[in-house]
């Protein structure tokens, strides 16, 4: 791809000292995995509001759905300096087109998950949501948003970062988007939208099908929506046997039974978790490119990230 891809990234797990105890949490694979394929776009929330480092550690108190953003030794409350402040800041965010934006585990500001809220008699529950990271995906819900501890999870990681490279597809689609043009984007991505939520498949496929009953604005909306939700949903193992079968189904008359055979076999073992996915994936691209099947060679299910990330590769 010749365009930038942009995800907002936590400053302190690109390895600057902007703690509130002036360290760091640089991240590896964020740094120089990703870092290969996306460029940065660097957020610290606390810093950018203006506080200094270091400092009073923050910590959330009160209603997990609606915490104070309190210091947690002078009990001064930043909660209105904190979301007045977000909000310029997704202002400026939004002019970055993202793509994609890791947070800060644990964060009170950054935290996209389970972030202790503390109640009234000091004991936290761990079921809020960062300030900064309740602002920004209230105000960007499509944009695909994780956290660095949970891109360990190998399934997670290849969810999260096939999002972004989709979302990264969908918006250069939108900047010159014609109805003739939404065809072919929904055509490129069905397999792929097949092994994620087949009803949200099916829904993306009858609202293209209807693109000439409603006003094409309200259809791309309609359609966007449909499109991150449905890939928010994990691939699992039985969604992949599924659409390779359907994969296969396109060159069935070309192959041999014993090349059937292999075929099938190589599902097995991967549904028996004895191979990646990228084993009978590899065997179906070599068909593809046998037999020329033009529709599979533009299916993005087949090569849906640079091989070099190596999401395919886990058993």
């Amino acid at each position: 791809m010749n365009q930038s891809i942009k995800i907002g990234v936590s400053t302190c797990l690109l390895g600057e000292k902007v703690r509130y105890d002036g360290g760091h949490k640089r991240d590896p694979y964020i740094i120089d995995i990703l870092g290969q394929f996306f460029e940065f776009v660097p957020v610290c929330p606390e810093v950018e509001a203006g506080f200094p480092i270091p400092r009073e550690a923050f910590r959330l108190v009160g209603d997990p759905d609606n915490p104070r953003l309190i210091t947690q030794k002078t009990k001064i409350d930043y909660t209105d300096r904190m979301n007045t402040w977000a909000e310029k800041r997704c202002d400026q965010l939004e002019k970055d087109e993202l793509r994609g934006y890791i947070f800060k585990s644990k964060s009170p500001n950054s935290g996209l998950f389970r972030v202790k809220v503390y109640n009234d008699k000091g004991m936290p529950i761990q079921k809020g949501t960062g300030l900064f990271a309740r602002v920004f995906t209230r105000r960007f819900p499509l944009i695909p948003a994780e956290e660095e501890g949970r891109l360990n999870d190998l399934p997670l990681r290849e969810n999260f970062i096939e999002r972004v490279f989709v979302y990264h597809h969908w918006l250069v689609f939108k900047a010159a988007h014609s109805p003739k043009g939404l065809v072919e984007f929904h055509t490129r991505h069905k397999l792929l939208l097949m092994s994620h939520d087949v009803p949200g498949y099916r829904a993306c496929g009858k609202l293209v099908a209807a693109i000439k009953q409603q006003p094409f604005a309200a259809i791309i909306r309609q359609y966007e929506d449909l499109l991150m939700k449905t890939l928010a949903h994990r691939a699992t193992v039985k969604k992949h046997i599924n659409v390779m079968q359907h994969v296969m189904g396109h060159f069935k008359t070309h192959l041999d039974s014993d090349q059937k055979a292999e075929l099938l076999e190589l599902f097995e073992s991967y549904r028996a978790g004895h191979i990646p996915l990228i084993v009978p994936i590899t065997m179906l691209n070599h068909y593809v490119r046998r037999f020329e099947v033009k529709y599979l060679k533009d299916q993005v299910y087949l090569n849906p990230h640079p091989m070099e990330l190596k999401l395919r590769n886990h058993a």
